[in-house]
């Protein structure tokens, strides 16, 4: 059994989705500190051939503060702009019509905080491309780890699973050490996305956007196929 542990993005990149469909379950990692310019609220889509910054608005947000504890600051208006934003963007996009009620349904939805409404993103996404991988919470599932030693709770969720390995984003190569891990029984893997290009309307391919870019131009059983395109080292 493999287990990943990551904070929700809202709406993350294709890599993303690539560690969930490379493990059994998938962490949430809701209760660690929020990064102001982090990808938590941003993130990047196709706006007449350039990438374009997103950010969902939030209300007092600080890195003092938990994810789950930044509220959301959406008004309709914004909401309403986003979406035309969307639609401006890729509307002659092959699979708008599908994509634009998944993107519609996270932003109508109820919920008050930022870890909530990536969480939701996160899940239909993974709905859509039909990964059963099973998602957890941290702040509800794992409360009692709380407070451990940064790698030392990841090594710790990973057992309390009952699995043996453990994978990380790339970008955690100068963090955790697979020396480490093995002392706990835990073995450490790193995912190393492959990104492979597409059509992007008539315009020069802009990789590493939001997963919505991928979903607007491609079919689900190309995405399929793309969510197997790493290696885990």
């Amino acid at each position: 059994m493999k287990v990943a542990i990551v904070q929700p993005y809202i709406f993350p990149y294709l890599g993303y989705f690539q560690l969930i469909n490379a493990v059994d379950a998938f962490v949430l990692y809701d209760d660690v500190h929020f990064i102001k310019k982090g990808w938590i609220h941003r993130n990047r889509i196709l706006n007449d051939g350039k990438e374009l910054m997103f950010s969902i608005p939030l209300k007092k947000a600080s890195q003092n503060k938990l994810i789950n504890e930044i509220e959301l600051a959406i008004d309709q208006k914004w909401r309403k702009s986003f979406l035309l934003s969307i639609e401006h963007s890729y509307k002659k996009a092959p699979f708008f019509n599908i994509v634009y009620q998944l993107i519609e349904k996270v932003l109508n939805s109820e919920v008050e905080k930022i870890s909530d409404l990536a969480t939701l993103s996160i899940s239909l996404t993974i709905d859509y491309m039909e990964i059963d991988t099973k998602l957890l919470l941290s702040s509800s599932e794992f409360e009692k780890t709380r407070g451990r030693e940064r790698a030392n709770r990841l090594i710790e969720i990973t057992k309390s699973l009952g699995a043996k390995t453990y994978v990380n984003p790339q970008n955690g190569k100068e963090l955790y050490s697979k020396l480490e891990f093995a002392k706990h029984g835990v073995e450490l893997f790193f995912i190393e996305p492959k990104l492979e290009s597409y059509k992007q309307g008539k315009k020069p391919f802009v990789s590493g956007l939001s997963i919505i870019d991928v979903m607007m131009y491609n079919s689900r059983p190309f995405i399929k196929e793309q969510l197997k395109n790493y290696q885990l080292i």
